[in-house]
């Protein structure tokens, strides 16, 4: 028996019932081509890859998709401008070829251009800053054009005058503003929405997809795999053998050392920026790489962020921001407004921990984010480093290696070429109208989210929002549960919707929540 046999075969629904069904599947016949270890961005795409080429694949994720580093992020899809600026040209036009791929065949429906300007302002950038913050945007420009993406999409880099500059970002300052220099780079309506279609797409294509499960005895081709929800183990016979774990890599493979590095972001209401289009990028004072970025973001919110900062020690399940940071991050973006941000401003903040390698010395900030596929002396593939926007080559490279070392049988990799549920060009989307909702026209809210699968996700319950102020509708909800994998009220808070973002949503939110999560897990046990 397959893991994908039965109802499931073909489609990309995860819910409970499947996972119960691949589990004893997996039980009946416990030898596999590749086991996949880790439910992040880099994980899901190994899957992804590994499936789409032919090979019996498992995900196996200790705690939920997304739960780790890939829903902290930036939300950027970007072409590794400060990689160039620090001489690092082979990550930077990975990034940008990286970036095209997402942007035009692997997800459109989950990305957009998103405009990136620094306010010339005279007490805000050092003498030449302006010179040479240009000539690397044109740099940024010329990375594009070697990547094959089109202008149409990101349009190249100008300098607009105040007025411009004021109605893409109205709460800059305007005392001596000058205008502003403008670059585009991509953005993610959400990061873990990423991973998720991910998953998903791995799963339609045979992958088993299989949460609360951790691996244990872990060696280059088997592993004892522990139900966290049951107790219950079984010991799986894999070809080979992919660490992907990210931050917790050493636990998988005690033979990597990691450097992680903790990026903090901070949320504000978009109102108190004046409901900014563009992000304000904001010179870190000393600093001719670094930039704290105020993001506009989904529900309402601008995301400011982010640091580099040391982080040594356990790894915990959910970093958590310091206060210095929050100062930090704070004191440089007021040094761009009009009305200063307080503390009180501040609705909520997230911070990730980066898996850099460690390569000795050094700030965090000057470490490479180049990846790495190291083999460990009992055979186990680790893939680590790396960062979001590069996520399929890092899969690439990492199944290419298990392909190698291992002897499989299998395709090239074709993931470049492959849209995810969601994408046009993928055989279950179809475009649809955007609109206020209701009966009609399907909210552009919900297709920004979920591309040409919103019709599908409407059928799953209702367009009414989960809670006043929250465009996040019921049916999104319901279909967390019935097609996303989420098992828990957690999940559809914290990973499918990022309403768990601002503690006060959370709870606005939390009852209707509980309400559909039960009314669907009971749904599917009774089917």
């Amino acid at each position: 028996m397959t893991p994908t046999a039965g109802p499931y075969a073909g489609t990309s629904r995860l819910d409970a019932a499947r996972r119960t069904l691949e589990l004893e599947a997996l039980g009946d016949d416990p030898r596999i081509d590749l086991l996949v270890i880790g439910g992040g961005v880099t994980g899901a795409g190994v899957a992804l890859d590994a499936a789409s080429r032919g090979l019996r694949t498992v995900l196996v994720e200790a705690r939920d998709l997304a739960f780790g580093t890939s829903r902290w992020s930036s939300k950027l899809v970007h072409g590794g401008l400060r990689y160039l600026a620090s001489g690092r040209i082979k990550v930077a036009r990975e990034s940008a070829v990286e970036r095209g791929v997402l942007m035009t065949r692997t997800a459109p429906h989950l990305i957009r251009a998103l405009p990136q300007l620094v306010p010339l302002l005279p007490d805000l950038l050092r003498p030449g800053q302006a010179t040479l913050i240009r000539t690397g945007f044109h740099a940024g420009d010329a990375l594009r054009l070697t990547a094959g993406t089109p202008g149409a999409l990101l349009p190249r880099v100008r300098r607009i005058d105040a007025d411009r500059t004021r109605r893409l970002a109205p709460g800059v300052r305007t005392d001596g503003l000058r205008g502003a220099l403008v670059a585009h780079d991509g953005q993610l309506v959400d990061d873990a929405r990423l991973v998720v279609a991910l998953a998903r797409t791995a799963a339609q294509y045979g992958a088993s997809v299989l949460t609360r499960v951790r691996a244990e005895q872990v060696t280059g081709t088997s592993a004892r795999l522990v139900d966290t929800l049951t107790g219950q183990e079984l010991a799986v016979r894999a070809g080979a053998v992919v660490n992907a774990t990210g931050v917790w890599a050493g636990e998988v493979d005690t033979s990597i050392r990691l450097r992680p590095s903790r990026g903090t972001h901070l949320l504000v209401d978009a109102q108190a920026l004046g409901n900014p289009t563009a992000a304000l990028t904001v010179p870190v004072p000393g600093s001719t790489s670094r930039f704290v970025f105020a993001l506009p973001q989904q529900l309402g919110r601008v995301a400011i962020g982010l640091t580099d900062e040391d982080a040594p020690g356990p790894i915990p399940d959910e970093p958590q921001p310091t206060e210095a940071e929050l100062s930090f991050l704070l004191d440089t973006v007021n040094a761009a407004l009009e009305t200063a941000l307080t503390r009180a401003d501040v609705r909520g903040a997230y911070a990730g921990l980066r898996p850099l390698i460690d390569t000795g010395d050094g700030s965090t900030a000057d470490i490479s984010r180049e990846h790495a596929v190291l083999e460990n002396p009992d055979g186990v593939v680790t893939v680590v480093g790396g960062k979001l926007t590069t996520y399929r080559k890092m899969a690439e490279d990492a199944v290419d290696a298990a392909v190698r070392l291992r002897g499989l049988s299998a395709r090239a990799c074709w993931t470049a070429r492959l849209p995810l549920i969601g994408a046009p060009g993928h055989r279950d989307s179809r475009p649809l109208p955007t609109g206020e909702g209701g009966a009609g026209p399907v909210p552009a809210s919900l297709v920004a989210r979920h591309g040409g699968a919103a019709h599908e996700v409407l059928a799953a319950g209702e367009s009414a929002p989960i809670a006043e102020g929250l465009d996040v509708t019921r049916a999104e909800i319901a279909y967390a549960v019935t097609h996303e994998g989420a098992l828990d009220v957690a999940d559809v808070l914290d990973r499918r919707t990022r309403i768990g973002l601002v503690a006060e949503d959370a709870e606005r939110a939390r009852k209707a929540v509980e309400e559909i999560v039960g009314e669907c897990r009971g749904a599917g046990q009774e089917g």
